[in-house]
């Protein structure tokens, strides 16, 4: 039993008379802890010193010398066989082969018998050279003693001593004995340290060429993040790629992989480079290696890109200098060029730079867009600045549903004919009837073309920004029909195909915007329709081929290695309106910001452009009976005069159920009799806000009078 102790408390507030009495306590020792087992604190200290991060370093370095001597070593061996053998010839002429370069195989092979026949000669002379040289040590013995013979005469004489003849053969052999103790002084140490000098030279040749494995490295080498893209690091990259091919052919080249790499370009914030890849590798074998690509050539994976150009077994490499994608590519030329304009027909716009640093313009001409990406990525500020751009060409027409509602649209109050803001079902019903207004606007085209195959029509865009809400609404109209959905009787995919399969041939188009696609939220027939696609970062492949199609992705397009948030803004395009490197499918693109103070001035300018637009925001799906004088007047707003076939596409919009297939007779029609009949201004027919505002009063005040009889 342990011993009872005695513990004091002590008051803390300093004694008053009144103070009570230290209190002694009592208290009972616990019982002692069972020590922890000997083995158990070997284990731990064993654990400890192993993961230590100074034994790490230890390990590396004994390691990482060891490799420096011992591959020094092959290296050494190997370039000596080289030079003994016609091995380096043989390589060359089966990398000349496999290139199907006949030509230069026959010159090594020249150079092969040459080398050949002049290693022959030398042995032949060694054969001969024994004799040869004991007749010249023979020779050259005799000659040096008769020199030396002759100087001691001339110092005899000279000196009148005849032991001088003799004096310089004998300086000479003392010469020789000295050189001999030299010599056995020397060669006890020389043995015992040229070893150690011969593994010193090892070590250099294998410390030069980094003859390591990549984790006993240095840090600064190990992590060499930066580091300039050579055609050494390019090869050793391929090289370790893990492809057994592509590294036995290298190992086997005579120029160690150099005659794969074409020349090294400078191409904007990195460098490009073509690599031919030798019999049996395929380019899809180095494109499914990305990451450790990029890691071999100390890049994060987002900073190299595989594409495959025109000629064949060959893939380009573009390596982006480290850390320079996460830099800002600066503002867009229509923030800072006030003089910028727009031209539908021939004009490019100006989205953002390539990964080469060059100006990333997109032609807009009859080319239906759809742009998708994950949520927050950009989508919606890439697809704003393409319609800024073109609401400076004051001919292009806009109708507008924004279906996310939160006022990223808002600017094109004034702008678009037709603006819906809002995520509901009455928002995609309006949406969908928007679109197919759009459709009569077509066929009406298409009709006038008939009968005029030179008419003109100004460009009608339709732009459907989270064209997603739209494709998963659940509301049936009065016939069942659904909304959304993508079957026949689907009303706003019905409308978007239609659209896509002729309206580019009279300049309606359809421009979407879609997040995190499915095939249910962004069906195939829809997707495939549109001329330019595309994609924000992604979550994976087959998101990516949804987005861009088979063609871009086998192509090296991989918008679902972009990465979320950081990569905000960057679109793979793939697209014949915009210029795309020969033999690519897609382009990637680091678009323009404009936040929303810099789209509210550009669209003030694209105001000034336009005459008076009054923008229709439809908010309630009415079907009621419609007071066609009324509605007229609410569709001219504050314009002095309005064209009718304007009047009629309003209209179109406002009602589709009532107006969507009215025709100039319909419209002459209502207004016949009312003092508001349309006539010409300038050649064309057009009806007055006065004339109509006077027919509506005239219209009341008949009547009231009626009405008080």
């Amino acid at each position: 039993m342990s011993e009872n102790v005695v513990h004091l408390h002590k008051p803390t507030d300093p004694p008053t008379d009144d103070a009570a009495p230290t209190v002694l306590t009592v208290v009972p020792d616990a019982p002692p802890a069972a020590p922890v087992p000997l083995w158990v604190r070997s284990g731990r200290a064993v654990k400890h010193a192993v993961t230590h991060e100074t034994t790490k370093t230890a390990v590396r370095a004994v390691a990482r010398h060891g490799l420096y001597t011992f591959n020094g070593g092959r290296i050494v061996a190997r370039r000596t066989w080289d030079g003994k053998t016609g091995a380096r010839y043989e390589r060359m002429i089966r990398t000349a082969e496999a290139a199907g370069n006949l030509e230069a195989a026959e010159e090594w092979e020249e150079r092969l018998q040459r080398f050949r026949a002049a290693r022959h000669h030398r042995r032949m002379d060694l054969l001969h050279s024994p004799v040869e040289a004991a007749k010249g040590i023979a020779v050259g013995t005799g000659v040096s003693i008769g020199v030396l013979v002759a100087l001691g005469v001339v110092m005899a004489i000279n000196n009148h001593d005849v032991t001088d003849v003799i004096t310089p053969l004998r300086a000479t052999i003392d010469f020789i004995a000295l050189l001999i103790r030299i010599v056995q002084v020397v060669w006890g140490p020389a043995l015992t340290i040229g070893p150690f000098l011969a593994l010193l030279a090892l070590w250099t040749v294998g410390s030069k060429q980094q003859a390591a494995p990549q984790w006993a490295l240095p840090a600064n080498v190990r992590n060499g993040e930066g580091e300039p893209i050579t055609p050494s690091i390019v090869v050793k990259a391929l090289r370790d790629l893990g492809v057994p091919a592509l590294r036995n052919a290298i190992k086997e080249m005579g120029d160690a992989g150099a005659s794969m790499l074409g020349p090294i370009r400078i191409a904007g914030c990195g460098v490009e480079v073509d690599v031919t890849l030798p019999s049996g590798v395929s380019t899809n074998e180095v494109q499914g290696k990305r990451r450790k690509l990029a890691e071999n050539l100390t890049r994060h994976e987002h900073e190299v890109f595989i594409t495959i150009p025109t000629a064949a077994r060959t893939v380009r490499l573009w390596v982006a200098d480290s850390g320079a994608l996460d830099e800002p590519i600066g503002p867009s030329p229509l923030v800072t060029d006030e003089t910028l304009t727009a031209n539908y027909k021939t004009g490019k716009a100006p989205w953002g730079q390539d990964l080469r640093g060059d100006a990333a313009q997109i032609s807009l001409f009859q080319r239906h867009l759809l742009i998708t990406g994950l949520s927050n990525q950009g989508k919606t500020a890439a697809l704003r600045s393409l319609a800024l751009w073109l609401a400076l060409d004051r001919s292009v027409q806009f109708w507008t549903a924004d279906l996310k509602g939160v006022g990223d649209w808002r600017f094109m109050d004034g702008i678009a004919d037709v603006l819906i803001q809002g995520p509901t079902d009455d928002h995609v019903i309006q949406a969908t009837e928007m679109a197919e207004a759009a459709v009569d606007e077509m066929n009406r085209r298409l009709q006038a073309r008939q009968s005029d195959p030179h008419a003109v029509f100004p460009p009608l865009i339709v732009i459907v920004d989270e064209a997603q809400v739209a494709f998963m609404c659940p509301a049936k109209d009065e016939e069942n029909r659904p909304y959304g959905g993508s079957k026949a009787t689907s009303r706003y995919f019905m409308a978007v195909r239609k659209i896509h399969n002729q309206g580019r041939a009279v300049d309606v188009l359809m421009w979407q915007g879609t997040q995190d696609p499915t095939n249910d939220n962004l069906p195939k027939l829809v997707r495939e329709g549109a001329h330019t696609r595309a994609s924000l970062a992604l979550g994976t492949e087959q998101q990516a081929r949804m987005a861009l199609g088979d063609k871009a992705v086998d192509g090296g397009a991989a918008p679902n290695l972009l990465r979320p948030g950081l990569d905000k803004g960057t679109l793979v395009v793939a697209s014949d309106g915009i210029t795309i490197p020969a033999g690519q499918a897609s382009i990637t693109v680091r678009t323009h910001y404009i936040d929303d103070d810099a789209a509210e001035a550009l669209a003030e300018r694209a105001k000034a452009l336009r005459n008076g637009i009054t923008t229709l925001h439809v908010v309630d799906n009415d079907r009621e009976v419609r007071d066609p004088l009324a509605d007229i007047a609410s569709v001219l707003g504050t314009d002095t005069r309005v064209l009718t076939q304007d009047v009629l596409k309003r209209l179109a919009v406002l009602a589709p159920d009532t107006y969507g297939k009215w025709s100039f007779i319909d419209l002459k029609r209502v207004l016949d009799g009312t003092g508001a009949e349309p006539y010409k201004s300038d050649g064309r027919m057009v009806i007055g806000r006065d004339r109509l505002a006077r027919a509506l009063a005239d219209r009341d005040e008949t009547g009231s009078a009626s009405a008080s009889e």
